[in-house]
Formats: structure tokens, C-alpha cells, sequence
């Protein structure tokens, strides 16, 4: 009988991959207990997965003072990029509230990772997403979650309108004002700063003149950043410095995504006067509130349509990046002329963007040489240009719908060239205005 002899070959023993987890945590206020919370969370969950004997610690993803919409989550938009990636097996969270504030984010979130092989396990529900029964489990604790955070949200509502009707405000930031228990203090600094932004606005200012001032003197705004000429227009009409409050401006248009908007009527306001000491008197007040009214009038232009121009949106400068606008310039003794200026230099001015301004006329000339017309079109720019770039002055690169590039540069005209007979007859009437007073 003959014997059959198998050689076995010897086999290392199979170790089993470490399962990849991390956390994700979130509060949905700034305040400074809420930032402790968030801490210690973060604390929890890093020494909870890096002391599990068979997962291997990935992260804790933190997102804070940022409601539960699934799109304005930075971390949590992180946490799904790496989950996309095949970086995380497994995500642990305090609760349901905390990873979505309504059914459909949640449901939607859980079924793409789901999709990609990852289990979320919600603590507090005790619940694995990938368990047989875990989506009719989260669809019903989420619609409850839901149902409770909208109702706390319509007794805070409630709370903070039957405050506005006996003229209480909420919490609130306004530059040259600080709220202690309920009142507003006057700022001393910030104060002389909003007197100086009325007096220079009433004494013939505009607000980008004002904005540029202010950037000057270096002052800042309550996140310390420099002001903006909306900021400007914004102080210039808040009641507040005139001493009233006028409560409920805006309002909460939507639960899930906390979205504020301005109350155009849909609910009542609340004018209380003389609510607290004002940095500004009030015929002062009146008066800015009819001189902004006077120059919106008078300055305002005829709306016009996006593509008024045919250079709207195609002109991009070179040392900021924005686009350039059309801007018509007066000057005295001479005829009006028309440029395209960089948004940034128009704003800011000089020190923010030292680009140049192109004269209309020379923008058309060049792009009639660039695309080889006698004269310029408007129809067959837009057909043949997308993009007019600006890498330096005097110079502009045409990017032509066929991928080609070309480069020109011009050269200013004298203002010598502009002073023609109807000019001059301009300069002596003003000269005589001026000698006249």
C-alpha cells in the first residue's frame, strides 16, 4: 500500500486590520461654556479611541457656534471628504441632535456613508447606522430630535418678541456701545469716532471717503477688522446713536438653517425712544437721515441690465484679482471721460491695489486691432473674447473663446488732447463762478 505524503507549507497567521474611527462634535453657540464643552468632547472621544484595543485613532472632527445644516460645517464637510477617501471605518457621536438638526440632512448623510462602508454609532441612542433596524430607528428619533428643537426654538421666539413689545432688546453688538445688564454704555473712544463719521458725512464726505479715512487712523471694527463702506452707511442710518432701538429688524425666516431676515413687514417692529444715552443729537441725526436721502436721489443711477457693457465682468485685474467697472470722470475744465477702473483701486484706493485705469477709447481700439475689424463691435467681442487680463500697466492680454492669447499694450493720451475750445470756454465759466463769490 503506497503512502501519500503532503508537504505543508507554513503560514503566518492572518492579523486582523485595526478598525479606522473618529468622532465628530459640535456645539451650536460661541459662548464660553459652550467652548468647554467642546473641549472636553474633543478630550473624550481622542483618549475613548486611542485607549480601544482594536481601532485605530483617526480623529475628532469639532465644528463650533455653527447651527446643524449639513453645508455649513467645515469639519464636518472634512469628515466626509476623508470618510469619501476610504480614511474611516467607523464615526462615534454624542447624540442625533449634534450630527443633524432635521430628518433629511440625517438621512441623507447616513445613507452615503452607509454606501461607502461607514457606521456612525449615535451614543446617547445607543444605535449603529448599519445595523438591520438603525435607518427606521434614526428616522424616527430624528423626526422627535427635530420636533424638540423646533419647539425650543418657538419658545425662545416667543421669549425675545414679548421682550420687543415691552421694549427690551435682545443681546446685541453695535460699535461705540457696550451692553451691561440690558443697557447700552456709551464707548468713549468709539463714540468720537461715530461723531466724527456724522460730522465728516454732513461737511460734504461720502461714505468711501469716510471708509478710507478710517482705515487711516487705523480704527477697527468689533471683529478688528477694517471698515467697509456698507459699515459706514450702516452706522449712518442705525436710530441707535440718536438714543431709540428699534427692535425686531430682523427675524428667523427658516428653524434648520437659522437664517435671519429683514423684517420688510412680515412681523411688527418696536420703536422705543430715548431708550438710552445717545452719542449723536437727534437733529443731527434727521439731518444725515435727509442728506443720504437727497444723495441716493441725486446719485442714484437708471438700473441697467448685468451685460450693460460689453466689458461688464470680462476686464480682471492683475494685482487683486477683482474685475474692473465703468466709471464716468468729471473733471473741471475738461470733458468727461469714461474708464474702466479696478473695483478694489475705486474702493479702497491706491494703497489697497495699485492697478491703472483704462480709458474707454483705448479699450475699444485695442480690441478692434486684437481681433482685426476696422472698427470696434460689440456683438463680435462678445462672440470671439472671454477674458481681458491686466498683468501690469499699460498692458492687456485678450483670451480669445479659441484658447489663443494676445498681448497688446497703449499708451496714454494727454489730457492736452481733451482741451478743446468747449474745455476752455468751461475753465473761464468756472474760473468766474469761483472769482465771482
Amino acid at each position: 500500500m503506497e503512502r501519500t505524503i503532503t508537504r505543508l507549507e507554513p503560514t503566518s497567521p492572518v492579523i486582523p486590520r485595526k478598525k479606522r474611527v473618529a468622532a465628530y462634535a459640535r456645539v451650536s453657540s460661541g459662548k464660553d461654556a459652550m467652548i468647554h464643552s467642546l473641549s472636553a468632547q474633543v478630550s473624550h472621544y481622542s483618549d475613548y479611541i486611542q485607549h480601544h484595543p482594536g481601532w485605530a485613532y483617526v480623529g475628532v472632527y469639532a465644528d463650533e457656534a455653527i447651527t446643524g445644516t449639513k453645508d455649513a460645517r467645515d469639519e464636518f464637510q472634512r469628515m466626509l471628504e476623508d470618510c469619501r477617501a476610504g480614511k474611516i471605518d467607523l464615526i462615534l457621536t454624542k447624540a442625533i441632535s449634534r450630527f443633524a438638526r432635521n430628518t433629511v440632512t440625517l438621512l441623507e448623510t447616513v445613507r452615503e456613508l452607509k454606501l461607502l462602508g461607514v457606521d456612525v454609532y449615535f451614543e446617547r441612542e445607543n444605535i449603529h447606522s448599519m445595523s438591520g433596524d438603525g435607518e427606521l430607528m434614526l428616522t424616527i428619533l430624528a423626526s422627535f430630535a427635530q420636533e424638540e428643537s423646533l419647539s425650543t426654538s418657538e419658545n425662545c421666539k416667543w421669549r425675545i418678541r414679548n421682550d420687543f413689545k415691552q421694549g427690551k432688546p435682545c443681546n446685541m453688538r453695535i460699535y461705540g456701545y457696550r451692553q451691561k445688564k440690558g443697557d447700552l454704555i456709551v464707548k468713549p473712544e468709539e463714540a468720537e469716532i461715530v461723531r466724527m463719521i456724522f460730522h465728516d458725512f454732513l461737511g460734504g464726505m461720502g461714505k468711501n471717503l469716510i471708509m478710507k479715512r478710517l482705515r487711516e487712523l487705523g480704527a477697527k471694527t468689533l471683529q478688528g477688522a477694517d471698515f467697509r463702506e456698507t459699515q459706514v452707511y450702516a452706522m449712518l442710518r442705525n436710530e441707535k446713536y440718536a438714543g431709540d432701538l428699534l427692535l425686531q429688524k430682523t427675524f428667523v425666516a427658516s428653524h434648520p438653517e437659522k437664517r435671519y431676515k429683514k423684517n420688510n413687514g412680515e412681523l411688527p417692529m418696536y420703536l422705543v425712544r430715548d431708550a438710552h444715552e445717545a452719542i449723536i443729537d437727534r437733529e443731527t441725526f434727521e439731518r444725515v437721515q435727509e442728506e443720504l436721502k437727497r444723495r441716493a436721489e441725486e446719485w442714484t443711477p437708471a438700473p441697467k441690465g448685468r451685460d450693460a457693457y460689453p466689458f461688464t465682468g470680462i476686464i480682471t485685474c492683475g494685482n487683486c484679482g477683482k474685475h474692473y467697472r465703468r466709471k464716468v470722470v468729471v473733471s473741471p475744465g475738461y470733458a468727461p471721460r469714461v474708464v474702466w477702473i479696478c473695483a478694489t483701486f475705486n474702493t479702497l484706493g491706491k494703497k489697497a491695489c495699485p492697478s491703472k485705469q483704462i480709458p474707454e477709447p483705448i479699450l475699444m481700439q485695442t480690441a478692434a486691432s486684437v481681433l482685426e475689424i476696422p472698427v470696434f463691435d460689440e456683438q463680435i467681442f462678445s462672440d470671439r473674447v472671454s477674458e481681458i487680463r491686466v498683468p501690469a500697466a499699460n498692458r492687456l492680454v485678450f483670451v480669445l473663446k479659441d484658447g489663443r492669447e494676445i498681448e497688446r499694450e497703449w499708451e496714454d493720451h494727454s489730457r492736452r488732447d481733451s482741451w478743446d475750445e468747449a474745455a476752455r470756454q468751461r475753465a473761464r465759466e468756472n474760473a468766474g463762478r469761483r472769482y465771482a463769490k
